[in-house]
Formats: structure tokens, sequence, C-alpha cells
């Protein structure tokens, strides 16, 4: 049933993937996948092994994208420049694909993380942060407070925690990205 469908693993997952934005990345399942396209269960267990490989390949797919993104991005800037534009793509991202920006925040096993476009986000952070005078241990601190300050923000703004007040979440987001920016100059910690 499978062949004369035309599945792949590559095709599933994408599908995967667009049914994360549609209904949520927590809803999605090899069953809703199967009624998708209007096949059995068992026809996708030849390309996914059950719900939660499905889920970790969505992630890798939603990983290497924002990471694509990322890398174009960032190419030719420097200093906040590279700051605002990273912080751009993941708040773009997450508008345009809700499912899959939740899906890069699944946990993934130590060897899917490794294979994963993890390391090339953290890779692009650090470049960023060339641009700041900071040194161990303190950019990695920095890079966690980059992750934490773009990914809370982007949640909070897709859950409609910005939408019942003024000033609107663009105004805010640029103060914080400003914000951000001062802070990371002010240099080491003492």
């Amino acid at each position: 049933m499978a062949a004369r469908a035309g599945l792949t693993t590559d095709r599933l997952v994408a599908a995967g993937a667009e049914l994360a934005d549609e209904v949520g990345f927590a809803h999605v399942t090899v069953s809703e996948l199967a009624r998708r396209f209007d096949v059995k269960v068992a026809s996708l267990y030849s390309h996914v092994k059950n719900s939660h490989d499905l889920k970790t390949r969505i992630a890798l797919l939603a990983l290497a994208e924002l990471a694509d993104r990322g890398s174009a991005a960032l190419a030719g800037r420097a200093g906040k420049d590279a700051l605002t534009a990273y912080a751009n793509v993941f708040r773009d991202y997450a508008r345009e694909h809700p499912g899959r920006y939740t899906a890069t925040q699944f946990r993934l096993d130590p060897e899917a993380a490794a294979a994963s476009a993890g390391g090339r986000h953290a890779q692009m952070t650090r470049a960023i942060l060339r641009g700041y005078d900071l040194a161990e241990p303190d950019q990695t601190h920095a890079v966690r407070l980059i992750g934490s300050v773009f990914h809370g923000y982007v949640s909070l703004e897709l859950a409609g925690g910005f939408s019942h007040s003024a000033p609107d979440s663009q105004e805010s987001w640029a103060w914080t990205l400003d914000r951000l920016d001062a802070l990371l100059r002010s240099g080491p910690t003492p």
C-alpha cells in the first residue's frame, strides 16, 4: 500500500512537519499521518519506527531548516546587526512554522543530537559573540542567555502573551534586542 501511495521517509517527515504546523507538534502521531495519506498505520512502519521516531525526524528537519535560514541571515554581518538578524530568523520561523518551531525544542537522544543541526546553531551563536568581548565562561553563559531570550520571547508571543496590551510586540522585541546587545557589550563579568 505504501509503494502505491508513493510514500518515502522524507515525504512522511515533510507531511509530519506540515501536520505539526497545523495541529501542533504534540498532536503528531503515526496514526494521524496514516489518516492523511489514507493508508494503514502498518504501511508507515517501514519508513518510521513509531511516533517518537517521527517526531525526532521532524525535529531534525526543523533544526536544519532553522540553521539554513540562520546561516543565510548571518552572512556578512557582525555585532548587533548579526544578533538582530539571527533573532529575527527565530521569530519569523516560529511565526511561519509554529509546530516545527516547537519541534526544535524536542529532546533528542545523544546520537540524534550529535547528528543534528543543533551544533550549527551553537556555532552561529558563538560567531555572533565574536563581536563582543566575552571569554569563557561568559561566552557559554551568553549562548544560553541568547537562546533563552529568543525562545522565551517567541514562545510567549506565539501563545498570545503580548497581544493584550500596548506597546506593540514588535516594539518590545526591538527594545529587548537593544537591551540584550547592550548587556553583551558591557563585557565580562567581574
